[in-house]
């Protein structure tokens, strides 16, 4: 049976199975769905103690939750500027143009696991994720 306009497919996905990618920041990311034109989700880890790239994304925004471990965000627009924590529960916005870079605890007992929303979805071009300055050095490759 075809599609209607508008409907896409159903789709279903394991973390398990997705492949392992590094994302600009330096984080891994598992990329898991899309929306054709909506949104994409995947799920973001970091190891203890490591902290990502500061970035600002040109076309995406991104809704995240913290399923995992601790750290911290910073993230800066126009004249604000904030760092927040980071643990199991917290959601997050991270709206278009926004400086951003996180860091996972050292003293965490795991990984700093987040699952992400990132509206449309992710383009994959090289110019999408653009070099910021962060508050942090970066220790991810």
């Amino acid at each position: 049976m075809s599609n209607q306009a508008g409907q896409q497919p159903f789709r279903t996905a394991e973390a398990g199975d997705a492949p392992v990618v590094t994302a600009p920041d330096g984080a891994e990311v598992r990329p898991l769905l899309e929306l054709t034109g909506c949104g994409s989700l995947a799920d973001f880890v970091l190891a203890p103690g490591q902290v990502t790239r500061a970035v600002s994304h040109a076309t995406v925004q991104e809704l995240w939750r913290v399923t995992a471990g601790s750290g911290r965000l910073w993230r800066r627009q126009g004249g604000r500027e904030e760092t927040v924590r980071l643990a199991a529960g917290t959601a997050v916005s991270i709206p278009l143009g926004t400086a951003f870079q996180f860091r996972a605890d050292e003293d965490s007992a795991g990984p700093l696991r987040i699952t992400a929303v990132t509206m449309p979805p992710w383009p994959g071009t090289d110019d999408e994720a653009r070099p910021e300055e962060g508050p942090w050095k970066a220790t991810v490759r």
